[in-house]
């Protein structure tokens, strides 16, 4: 691809094509996830599309391949965060990454390697997992990363060997508190993960200050960030 091309595609996709939906507007609806798919294998984003229209509350809105040819601005498809394989042609892919607008949605990045999941990080992704993610692990950090948690397996992190912030050892987490967690990590509200559970929000209460006590977090946010540090949120 030539100079000239680049900074073409620069341009494109810094240029907004419509109204986008504030933060707040996006957090107050977010029962439906919308999600854009890039990857510039067709079967991988095939493949990632399907997994993900199958996990509740995620919808894909759009599969694009993300090169020179086909690239076109995220706010055309409106979607919330973007999941973006980047293990395929990886030089490729981050490069292209790189020319997406610093107001486009939060990026969750697929790698395969450590120096993918670098890349991944320079060029502006949030969120970096493996590619062979659970659909549910993939669920999970989706609704973490639209509400501003970043998060990156530890696999790809570069410095697993490091210690990590947080508590040595924590209580174990009831079956209950476990589901609980998992909820949270959706983004749900004490409100809405009663609904799911069909139970009270009284208990929900209840199961999220044992939760936070047992994690020593002070708040939701910070017990589902120490959950994923301490794997009880696998990834």
């Amino acid at each position: 691809m030539d100079e000239q091309c680049f900074r073409s595609r620069r341009r494109l996709a810094r240029r907004s094509t419509g109204p986008k939906r504030s933060l707040e507007a996006r957090q107050l609806n977010m029962t439906e996830l919308r999600v854009l798919v890039v990857s510039l294998d067709r079967l991988s984003r095939a493949g990632l599309a399907s997994v993900l229209d199958q996990q509740p509350g995620l919808t894909v809105v759009g599969q694009v391949s993300g090169d020179e040819e086909s690239f076109l601005p995220a706010d055309i498809y409106d979607p919330d965060v973007i999941v973006w394989d980047v293990s395929r042609e990886a030089a490729s892919a981050t490069r292209n990454l790189g020319l997406l607008s610093e107001n486009s949605p939060a990026v969750l990045a697929l790698a395969a390697t450590v120096d993918q999941a670098g890349q991944a990080r320079k060029a502006g992704a949030q969120t970096i997992l493996g590619r062979n993610a659970s659909p549910e692990a993939l669920a999970a950090a989706l609704f973490a990363l639209s509400h501003g948690l970043q998060v990156t397996d530890p696999a790809l992190s570069g410095d697993a060997g490091q210690s990590q912030s947080g508590p040595e050892a924590v209580s174990p987490l009831t079956p209950r508190e476990n589901d609980v967690l998992w909820l949270l990590a959706e983004g749900l509200p004490n409100k809405g993960v009663a609904s799911r559970l069909e139970v009270s929000e009284h208990t929900v209460k209840f199961h999220v200050n044992s939760i936070m006590g047992k994690l020593n977090a002070q708040n939701r946010t910070e017990a589902v960030t120490l959950a994923i540090r301490l794997g009880l949120l696998p990834l």
